[in-house]
């Protein structure tokens, strides 16, 4: 999900934490290592997996491809964004599948440290803004414009928005302009962090049920929309170069291509794992499909991903070729 980064900074750790991952893995672990496969053979690859459910989603498809389709050994590590692109430099991390901008991670580990490389379009397109439940968008049609939000301040109020209207947030290491656009806009609100994507889904979920006043960031792809179709709220529109200077951001979200960033080690590797993570390409309904399978109907990433690729084994077919 979600996004540019210049808040990716927020909860960042560095190498050589204790990592929450499938395998117990860390990064800085030097038994730990990237695809150094030859001649074609797989062997290890170590694929990040991000905090929001579509990132889930993409690699429970990938990383069930690579082990059936080429017999690969997928490790799965749970990192936040920057965390994942540090592990590019040592090998510890081969890909990144869900690329949010992040024009200053890029500069970084691709332009300066040369350790990452860029490998195409997920061929999801990605959508941030500030949304309300739709029972509030259809009482109060004019909320939708962020001009009169400060109208209804006092009725988005909360006990942690510190007398002001709460704007709800979710993981803190997302990409997030929310509390500048706050300042920026002079409204009378107050970024609160819900702390994950589940709590940021359950309060917009209660608030369609209840009836209750809230307003938050949210982002497509995502498969909650098909249960409750947020409206987004119209803020000043995005140009091109609006939201350079992190501080002064005074628009709305730019529309994202997402993209595959990998180690340039494991794209110069020979690994049959890189040719599928390079032509891995899918839409926003497959994702938010496979995504709807793990969520909602409680299947496993595996299970999720069987599913689905025995349904749409001729694009499955097209990543391997």
């Amino acid at each position: 999900m979600a996004r540019h980064w210049q808040a990716g900074a927020a909860g960042l750790a560095v190498l050589g934490l204790t990592l929450t991952a499938c395998s117990g893995a860390k990064v800085g672990d030097s038994t730990s290592a990237g695809a150094k496969s030859s001649g074609g053979r797989c062997g290890t690859f170590n694929l990040a997996v991000n905090p929001w459910i579509g990132y889930e989603a993409d690699a429970a498809v990938v990383a069930y491809v690579a082990q059936h389709d080429l017999g690969c050994t997928v490790t799965k590590k749970d990192l936040k964004e920057e965390i994942a692109w540090q592990g590019f430099g040592t090998g510890e991390v081969d890909a990144v599948l869900e690329n949010w901008g992040h024009d200053d991670l890029k500069k970084k580990y691709i332009t300066s440290q040369k350790t990452a490389v860029e490998a195409g379009s997920t061929g999801n397109k990605g959508v941030i803004g500030w949304f309300v439940p739709p029972w509030l968008a259809k009482a109060h049609p004019d909320i939708l414009d962020w001009k009169n939000l400060d109208t209804y301040a006092d009725r988005f109020k909360t006990s942690e928005s510190g007398g002001k209207g709460q704007l709800l947030d979710g993981d803190p290491s997302y990409v997030t302009n929310d509390a500048a656009l706050v300042k920026n806009l002079k409204l009378n609100f107050k970024v609160v962090y819900a702390g994950s994507e589940t709590a940021l889904i359950q309060a917009f979920r209660t608030a369609e049920k209840n009836k209750q006043w809230m307003i938050g960031y949210f982002y497509e792809p995502q498969w909650f929309m098909s249960e409750v179709p947020l409206a987004k709220v119209n803020l000043p529109k995005y140009t091109t170069g609006c939201d350079t200077d992190a501080a002064k951001v005074a628009c709305d979200y730019p529309l994202y291509d997402l993209d595959k960033i990998v180690s340039a080690q494991f794209a110069k590797s020979g690994s049959p794992a890189y040719g599928l993570v390079k032509n891995f390409h899918w839409t926003n309904d497959d994702q938010n499909t496979v995504a709807r399978y793990i969520a909602q109907d409680k299947m496993s990433d595996d299970a999720a991903a069987k599913k689905w690729v025995d349904a749409n084994r001729d694009k499955v077919d097209a990543w391997l070729k």
